[in-house]
């Protein structure tokens, strides 16, 4: 029996999301993880995927996304960040909020309504916590970027992401003031200077905050 779509899109999602900040691939133990699923079914997952063309693995090896497994997975992200997008904008959700809500929305709303809610947004480019949306043709915005715990003393650059995997975190990086563009002097990995007052962050924001410098 062919797997359910949405498990097929939450794997490619996932294996998406591993690689598109950092530089590194995923393993089938790792997959497991992310997903909160036992080894042995991941592994009989990903070699359904990989005789529909979706990803690449070799034993004891990592799993990387085909053309067309990155091209589904692009338009599964799409559909959650503008979906997440639009709950903050439209319905005053905060940013640890929208995460589980679009994880529903994304596998049940038509394309046609996805299309009048990237109309009505004005085609955003990036999703409240930062993250990047993929166009309609998957094309992804790209801006140089080095992670708050990497940057130097001194440095001066735009917040570009907070990572959403720690929802908590996220509440308090919102709650501490920092905003999404907003221009932050680093002054350590747990400070921040915006708009000239000094921003404490929460522990572990060092490892959650990226900077375009």
């Amino acid at each position: 029996m062919a797997p359910a779509s949405s498990v097929v899109d939450d794997y490619l999602k996932t294996i998406y999301h591993h690689t598109e900040w950092q530089d590194r691939r995923i393993t089938p133990s790792q997959l497991a993880g992310e997903l909160g699923l036992a080894p042995s079914s991941v592994t009989e997952m990903v070699q359904k995927l990989a005789a529909q063309g979706l990803v690449t693995h070799r034993p004891y090896g990592p799993v990387s996304l085909t053309p067309a497994g990155e091209a589904r997975a692009k338009a599964v992200v799409r559909r959650h960040r503008l979906i997440e997008t639009w709950l903050v904008r439209e319905f005053g959700y905060s940013w640890d909020e929208v995460h589980d809500e679009a994880e529903v929305l994304e596998h049940t709303i038509s394309d046609r309504l996805l299309r009048g809610i990237d109309e009505r947004l004005g085609h955003p480019r990036f999703d409240p916590h930062g993250d990047a949306i993929p166009d309609a043709e998957g094309n992804v915005a790209r801006e140089g970027f080095v992670l708050l715990r990497h940057a130097v003393p001194g440095a001066v650059g735009r917040v570009l992401r907070v990572s959403d995997r720690d929802p908590a975190l996220l509440r308090a990086v919102e709650e501490s003031g920092v905003t999404i563009g907003a221009i932050a002097t680093v002054i350590d990995a747990a400070h921040l200077s915006i708009a000239g007052e000094t921003v404490a962050l929460p522990t572990g924001a060092d490892h959650a905050i990226w900077l375009s410098l």
